[in-house]
């Protein structure tokens, strides 16, 4: 029904920066929540970000003031610029839409690592 391609990942160097891409396709006839997860080795998936259609966001923690959401719902696209990026920030970065309470898509991931 949905299909995520998230895009933009890379190796960079601490205190570099990177915009992250994930185009929504299919049965896309609304605007859906929208937000960014990762996942490092051994640890669980955490939330990153999150965008509704309205553009309220949210943000973890570990995150904040570094990283910026946003969306173009003329494309069923949102985006994830990331700035100052860290070590800790390495993990494969999987977009989601959130088709309804009970059903959520999820993109591929790409990959962002940062050497320190």
């Amino acid at each position: 029904q949905v299909r995520l391609v998230e895009s933009g990942g890379g190796l960079v160097q601490a205190g570099e920066s990177l915009r992250l891409s994930c185009a929504a396709s299919g049965s896309i006839s609304s605007v859906y929540p929208m937000g960014w997860y990762r996942q490092a080795p051994g640890k669980q998936r955490e939330l990153v970000a999150t965008i509704r259609g309205t553009g309220s966001t949210n943000y973890a923690d570990s995150v904040k003031g570094r990283f910026t959401i946003s969306r173009d719902n003329a494309k069923n696209t949102v985006y994830l610029q990331m700035n100052s990026l860290k070590p800790a920030d390495t993990a494969v970065y999987y977009c989601r839409l959130d088709w309804s309470w009970s059903r959520v898509y999820w993109g591929q991931g790409t990959q962002v690592t940062v050497s320190s």
